[in-house]
């Protein structure tokens, strides 16, 4: 046991600080051959667990070049521009066009997609109209994590739990559409009175012309969606969906000279990918010596109300202790036997993230965005917004979710 946890310690500390710039899977894969060595897991089972977790791998990359492909034909932009002619100049209403942009644009292209491409365009829209960035990129990284929530593909904790769920992309989206409206407007009226002085500053922005929409990206990202949602029930995993969405949007760029491979690999983040997959296998080795048989014990049983917000809460804990990747990985067999407790586990590791900074590496990167542009998010704001912010949506979204399964009989 304590070797298998050093070794997740040592994978995660490193992912956390990455020294030299290193990706994280510099540390994660040695430590998943180590695992091996050292009999905590063995190859068979390292085997399985790689198989197991590559097509959730595969949607990963694909979703990421397809993000990064809708930001080349300029939709993140165009976004930015929107929000900002919204806002009329005003903090406050640029504050709701931000919410309503991240919240669509986790749930539709995940939360990687609204830390790297979209708080970057947000930062420049509030500088645009003379605003206070820090409300409208809090709003951000908050929604990045608890905003993705609503669809399997929405974050990469729901891919790992939705094939254990047993449900539909329909009745997932379905149960979670609820907690989903019930965490943005908790997370909204929470970050409308925490910055209320800097929301409440007058802009003397000047009119800008309107940006010319990407109606092409925008309407292959809408048909990827749909091809989401219409071919899980036939077999057809996400990740081809993704890909045909990034084939359609890679043939205009190509052609253009506008995108090379070596650019579309990068964007794909393989590095990473393969962080997952060693992670994977740190995280079975933790589990199989000892971890897995305490959550076994703390987590409820049933379903109830308290069962559901209990799970959340034990959730979000592992969340901030862990990281809600392993956090994920460590709750989903304890709890695969029931949706309600596994979509629970998900309000947890997705909404619990917003605590600290470690929760999440999309919370880590964020932050790197903004010390890149000289906009250090300060850590004690941060734990402050957060210590308001999750208690309060965890209890929402549990509330929601206890009703939609009483509804549904699920």
């Amino acid at each position: 046991m304590v070797v298998a946890v050093l070794l997740l310690v040592a994978v995660l500390g490193f992912a956390v600080a990455r020294p030299f710039g290193l990706p994280e899977a510099v540390a994660a894969v040695p430590a998943a051959v180590l695992a091996v060595l050292f009999g905590l897991v063995t190859w068979p089972e390292a085997g399985a667990e790689v198989r197991e977790l590559g097509p959730t791998v595969g949607f990963l990359a694909a979703v990421l070049l397809l993000s990064y492909l809708a930001e080349a034909h300029g939709v993140f932009a165009y976004i930015g521009d929107l929000a900002a002619r919204h806002s009329q100049g005003r903090p406050k209403r640029l504050l709701g066009a931000v919410f309503a942009a991240a919240a669509v644009v986790t749930a539709v292209l995940s939360l990687d997609a609204t830390v790297v491409l979209l708080t970057p365009v947000v930062f420049a829209a509030a500088l645009r109209i003379r605003a206070r960035p820090e409300p409208h990129v809090y709003a951000c990284t908050h929604l990045a994590n608890s905003a993705s929530l609503l669809l399997p593909v929405s974050n990469l904790t729901n891919l790992l739990a939705f094939a254990a769920s047993g449900l539909s992309f329909a009745a997932f989206a379905g149960l979670m559409a609820a907690p989903w409206l019930a965490v943005v407007a908790v997370e909204y009226v929470i970050l409308r009175r925490f910055f209320a002085s800097d929301l409440a500053l007058a802009s003397t922005a000047p009119a800008a012309e309107p940006a010319k929409p990407p109606r092409y990206a925008l309407v292959v990202l809408v048909l990827t969606l749909a091809g989401f949602a219409a071919g899980q029930p036939v077999g057809i995993h996400p990740a081809f969906a993704a890909a045909a969405g990034a084939l359609a949007l890679a043939v205009p760029l190509v052609r253009a000279r506008k995108l090379g491979l070596r650019a579309a690999i990068k964007a794909a983040n393989p590095a990473f990918c393969a962080f997952v997959l060693g992670l994977g296998v740190v995280v079975l080795a933790v589990r199989e010596h000892g971890l897995g048989r305490l959550v076994d014990t703390l987590t409820p049983g049933d379903a109830s109300f308290l069962g559901l917000l209990a799970t959340a809460a034990l959730a979000a804990l592992l969340a901030n202790l862990l990281n809600n990747l392993p956090a994920t990985l460590v709750l989903v067999p304890a709890v695969q036997h029931s949706p309600g407790l596994l979509l629970a586990v998900l309000i947890g590791v997705n909404v619990g993230p917003n605590l600290t900074y470690v929760g999440s590496l999309a919370t880590l990167l964020w932050r790197q965005i903004l010390h890149a542009r000289d906009a250090a998010p300060s850590a004690g704001r941060f734990l402050r917004l957060g210590a308001l912010t999750v208690p309060a949506a965890l209890l929402a979204a549990v509330a929601a979710l206890w009703a939609g399964l009483w509804v549904a009989g699920v």
